[in-house]
């Protein structure tokens, strides 16, 4: 038995813990069985759930805390004398308060990161651009001189840029030694992320980079529809040996349409990982069995850049460069693209957010003491 007036560590110690791992386990079930059943399930702020990993941390700070408010009582008075001198201490009722505020906690940090469910048309009128991003995916993209490879850094780009579109329309272009539409100009965001799942140097056979061929394709993609506004933004590290990119470049902007680059990689450049079934077994080589380097050529794109009238913006692992080119696009013009419509997702993160506040609500209330009265003192005959 503990001593009246300090804290049960031991029973509310393996009570929190018990509490804690079926949380845990409900959240990881509900978190899989989300996921693979219930596909119009998804969270917009993935990032955010890392929180969560502070529950268990001020699960052992509490604990640590009871220790020494018991060490501290022990301390300071004798232990028939620690029930008088803090009367009323429940150790059930600190547990109970403790539990309640940190799983509202918990909630709160699932209401943060956007939890949607469920699907709505949503018809917008577009006013915008037209955007044809051209895309490398030959294996130099694989290189991790950029964290953590080039081609996971431009399918970041890509995917911001589709997010901060408004009413503009995209198209995509994919190359490497030849290239090809693989999104033709459309204002269905939706698919165009669906795209972003299919990255990766398998899309095109032959090996190389052939920004020229990539141009020319993107500007053959804008239709007789096209927008005033038009623009090809070439995604690359900018190795090219096969053709003319500054010659398509200018070719595009005789078209009218703009040309701007974000260069993926280093100047420096790094090796080209080997990967078979997932795990890497070494760097590419060459014929002569030296490993290949391959570097980021600024030079080469701020040239197709420049003959396209546009910029060039070298990326780096923590910004892609698409907050520039977001920028450069709304200050072109923009032209009416009609309506469309769209699936758009329910927010439920209102759900969670008001479980969060019940629990955090009811925490406060509850105190750490009982409230004891001795009856005797309340007796007329007493007064």
């Amino acid at each position: 038995m503990s001593t009246p007036g300090t804290y049960r560590t031991g029973p509310v110690t393996a009570v929190i813990l018990v509490v804690e791992a079926l949380a845990w386990g409900l959240g990881l079930a509900f978190w899989f069985s989300a996921a693979h059943y219930l596909p119009q399930f998804r969270v917009q702020e993935k990032e955010v759930l890392w929180a969560l990993l502070a529950g268990p941390l001020l699960v052992l700070l509490y604990l640590v805390a009871l220790a020494l408010k018991n060490k501290a009582m022990r301390r300071f008075s004798g232990e028939p004398l620690i029930g008088d001198m803090v009367p009323g201490v429940s150790s059930w009722r600190s547990a109970l308060k403790f539990l309640l505020l940190r799983h509202g906690f918990s909630f709160a940090i699932f209401a943060l990161a956007g939890p949607q469910m469920g699907t709505r048309l949503e018809e917008i009128t577009a006013k915008g651009v037209d955007v044809v991003v051209a895309l490398d995916v030959s294996n130099s993209m694989l290189a991790e001189d950029l964290k953590p490879d080039r081609m996971e850094v431009a399918k970041r780009a890509l995917s911001q840029l589709i997010d901060r579109m408004q009413g503009d329309r995209l198209g995509i272009v994919v190359f490497a030694g030849e290239a090809y539409t693989q999104l033709p100009i459309t204002a269905d965001r939706s698919a165009a992320k669906l795209f972003l799942n299919s990255i990766g140097p398998n899309l095109v056979r032959a090996q190389g980079t052939a920004i020229g061929a990539a141009i020319d394709q993107a500007r053959k993609s804008f239709g007789e529809d096209a927008a005033k506004g038009r623009t090809i933004i070439l995604i690359s590290d900018g190795e090219s040996f096969e053709d003319d990119g500054v010659g398509a470049a200018k070719r595009a902007a005789d078209a009218g349409i703009i040309v701007n680059a974000i260069g993926m990689g280093t100047p420096q450049g790094a090796p080209i990982p080997v990967r078979v079934s997932g795990r890497m077994v070494g760097f590419k080589k060459d014929k002569q069995g030296q490993t290949v380097i391959t570097k980021l050529d600024p030079e080469m794109l701020a040239r197709v850049a420049e003959a396209g009238g546009g910029e060039y913006i070298q990326a780096t692992s923590g910004d892609t460069g698409v907050n520039t080119l977001i920028a450069k696009l709304r200050s072109m013009d923009q032209t009416d693209l009609g309506s469309y419509k769209f699936a758009g997702h329910e927010d439920r993160f209102q759900y969670f957010l008001a479980v969060a506040c019940v629990l955090i609500f009811l925490g406060l209330l509850i105190g750490e003491r009982t409230l004891q009265v001795k009856w005797s003192n309340l007796m007329p005959w007493n007064a």
